[in-house]
């Protein structure tokens, strides 16, 4: 079954949110990343548990019970969610019944695939019901979770609904202009939530916990966030009109993961502000990777030292335009050697120093390949 499992996982994506396009609407959302990995974790999981019956799948439940809140949050009966679950296991056995032609594999075997994975379907929807439980007796008559259902609805995709005026005026909560979203890692500790601010939206009991802050950073609110954030570490994001506040949020996530990569210093507070050109020049490394492949291929046919010794030269003259003085002091080299490596690269590379696309490509993408090779600790 493992082959199987990444097309699985695309067709099933496909069908589902042509079939219920609000999943195609969170697919866009600051969500996004765990619903994908719910629906891959389930998945994984049911062939995990046919080939060790005794494997746990603790990160799937709790994926699982996030997607039965985030039914909740947004106000739908679960019949939209076990629909899904269902679609998803028709799907799967669909591919089944094709691969036990290929396999010439016996009808009671695909029946006894087909009883088996329609139970892990009844045991998906218990799972995302415990979630949607959960929510629902908090009452959402109470202002603490109408705010956290009011944050869910602000970092939807866009646009915002028009129930969202009235809902503040439920949950007493001024609806701001701009914002500036806050991304935590986890765990949280307890006391987090004591120290914020009343107006502070906050969802802390997810596995990538966020604040919402209305407005700028003003030094009272960097105060504030100072005292309650204590030991645990943030990511500040951008202020940025309400409509965006998922993009500021979804930001703040990427340059938490570019600091687990060792691309970014740590420290207990990062902000975006001081990391916007990391962030777009890393925001697809594959493309960069291509990119430069392509800019680079003239001398693809040298040997490996040597061609590295040529791209860290170029990379220096590009993005300082210094001389060759100075880009021999930043290489530990003397500056005839820099002229001689620069004739080199003229001669190989012909035309792309001087054409203005080709030389901005090549600065961008050498810029962002040493940023990534400095995470790799290469």
């Amino acid at each position: 079954m493992r082959p199987e499992l990444p097309g699985l996982l695309q067709e099933i994506g496909a069908e589902v949110t042509r079939a219920y396009p609000v999943y195609g609407r969170l697919l866009n959302g600051p969500y996004a990343a765990a619903i994908r990995q719910g629906v891959e974790q389930a998945l994984y999981a049911f062939v995990d548990r046919v080939a060790d019956p005794g494997k746990n799948a603790v990160l799937r439940d709790e994926l699982l019970r996030k997607f039965g809140r985030v039914e909740a949050y947004e106000g739908r009966e679960l019949d939209t969610l076990q629909g899904a679950y269902r679609l998803g296991a028709r799907i799967a056995l669909r591919r089944a019944k094709a691969l036990g032609q290929q396999y010439q594999l016996s009808p009671a075997l695909i029946l006894a695939f087909a009883d088996a994975l329609f139970a892990y379907v009844d045991e998906l929807e218990r799972i995302s019901r415990e979630g949607y439980v959960e929510v629902q007796s908090r009452a959402f008559s109470e202002v603490p979770a109408r705010r956290r259902r009011l944050l869910h609805l602000i970092l939807a995709a866009p646009p915002l609904p028009q129930t969202l005026t009235g809902l503040c005026e439920a949950a007493a909560w001024h609806l701001p202009a701009e914002v500036t979203l806050v991304a935590l890692r986890s765990p949280v500790p307890e006391h987090l939530e004591a120290g914020l601010a009343d107006d502070v939206l906050f969802d802390l009991d997810v596995p990538q916990p966020h604040l919402l802050v209305p407005g700028g950073l003003t030094p009272e609110r960097l105060a504030m966030l100072d005292a309650a954030l204590g030991d645990c570490h943030a990511v500040l994001g951008l202020t940025v009109p309400l409509a965006q506040a998922a993009d500021s949020l979804r930001w703040a996530r990427r340059v938490l993961n570019l600091i687990d990569e060792g691309v970014v210093a740590d420290a207990p507070v990062v902000r975006c502000a001081d990391h916007l050109v990391t962030l777009w020049l890393l925001s697809d490394p594959a493309l960069v990777s291509h990119i430069a492949a392509g800019e680079l291929a003239p001398i693809d046919d040298l040997p490996a030292s040597r061609r590295d010794r040529l791209v860290e030269t170029l990379r220096v003259h590009v993005s300082t335009r210094a001389p060759a003085e100075q880009v021999g002091e930043l290489l530990g080299v003397h500056a005839q050697t820099v002229r001689y490596r620069l004739r080199n690269l003229d001669a190989l590379l012909g035309d792309r120093l001087a054409d203005p696309d080709h030389r901005f490509a090549l600065e961008a993408s050498l810029r962002a390949l040493h940023l990534l090779s400095r995470g790799a600790g290469e």
